[in-house]
């Protein structure tokens, strides 16, 4: 009990640590290299406990010998060679934390309200609950415990029961066994659809940017859904559908036109996911250029007429490029204002990636 006690202590200490430096966790790159499945592995500092060292016999006790009050010791041994750097040294531990965990990090951090899947996207699915115990029921739910007492019981109160000779042998009558019933129980399926531009004004900096969004958006829309799935489409003049590591690592060159991705995006919504059964989470990531403001215009009209009406929410996050005008996140402002249908984020650089989460998370739609 002890042990345990101590270990849930140890991940609280743990999952405070990460809280407190979550910023610095989201706007780096190599804590996602190090998934396993659904874990995490976080490098956190070790902090050394300090402890006394006596040297050999006759060298004096701890405390003697010449020297000042308050001048330092040093270590016992040889100097060191060479040049004395003017960076600390960093003992790093390297703990584990579950996918739901940090998203739990992330809740608590943002102050995130729990998504509300849409009450028509739900799928009943039956599952077997059990209920309590029953005289008679199949061998195979037999329940060995609370028939082995009732026997127990019966033997005692007949005075039958010999302790020199603890036999106890359950009669018909005795047997207890499992009871269970079929219950419906709602199922939630979700799909996120990630659009990213990838024209030339689009360097790894962006993508980077973009691929840790990503990465955290994930583990907080996971929490609420179970099997969440995930798609791929990347666009210039034209779009196509990739999968997550070509996504993040493809550049292409030449103009941009966003309604290309638009339209596929569409048509995989259309073909594979009924919005009468889905939650749909469609996230778009570009610098703000487009081809012409009359390709702005079929966008909008694409978000009027389809993505807002039948997706949880539609977001869009505008990463800074030097190369990139912006202009299709003030184009999206004006038109749409404070549609709680559509989510706009400027991303200016890392350390905005947190407030981006929230930005895109915080309506729990």
């Amino acid at each position: 009990m002890a042990i345990r006690e101590d270990h849930h202590r140890f991940r609280e200490i743990i999952k405070g640590k990460v809280k407190e430096d979550l910023r610095k966790y989201v706007s780096q790159g190599e804590m996602i290299g190090k998934r396993e499945n659904e874990f995490v592995k976080i490098p956190l500092p070790r902090i050394d406990i300090p402890n006394f060292r006596y040297g050999a016999k006759q060298q004096g006790g701890v405390g003697q010998g010449e020297g000042k009050p308050g001048q330092d010791v040093g270590e016992p041994g040889e100097g060191g060679q060479g040049q004395a750097g003017e960076a600390p040294g960093e003992h790093l531990l390297e703990v584990e934390l579950s996918m739901e965990e940090l998203a739990d990090i992330l809740g608590e951090k943002l102050e995130l309200p729990r998504i509300e899947p849409k009450g028509a996207k739900n799928i009943e699915s039956m599952k077997t609950k059990f209920t309590g115990l029953a005289p008679v029921g199949p061998e195979g739910l037999r329940h060995f415990k609370s028939s082995y007492k009732r026997a127990l019981k019966r033997l005692v109160g007949a005075g039958a029961y010999n302790p020199e000779e603890p036999v106890v042998l359950p009669i018909r009558r005795d047997m207890q066994y499992k009871s269970f019933k079929k219950v419906v129980q709602p199922q939630t399926q979700a799909v996120v659809i990630y659009m990213m531009d990838v024209s030339g004004s689009m360097g790894d900096e962006q993508k980077e940017i973009v691929r840790l969004e990503s990465f955290w958006i994930n583990t907080w829309l996971k929490k609420h859904y179970k099997g969440l799935e995930t798609r791929f489409i990347i666009h210039d003049a034209a779009a196509k559908e990739v999968d997550e590591d070509t996504f993040f690592r493809t550049s292409e060159s030449g103009g941009t036109l966003i309604s290309s991705a638009y339209k596929l995006c569409q048509q995989i919504i259309e073909t594979d996911y009924p919005v009468n059964e889905w939650n749909i989470y469609p996230f778009h990531f570009s610098d703000g250029d487009n081809w012409s403001g009359e390709d702005t215009r079929l966008c909008v009209k694409m978000l009027q007429e389809f993505f807002m009406p039948n997706c949880n929410v539609f977001s869009y996050g505008q990463v800074e490029s030097k190369y990139g005008s912006g202009q299709f996140l003030k184009d999206l402002q004006k038109e749409f204002g404070e549609d709680e249908r559509i989510t706009l984020s400027q991303i200016e650089n890392r350390d905005k990636i947190l407030d981006s989460i929230k930005d895109f998370l915080g309506k729990g739609r």
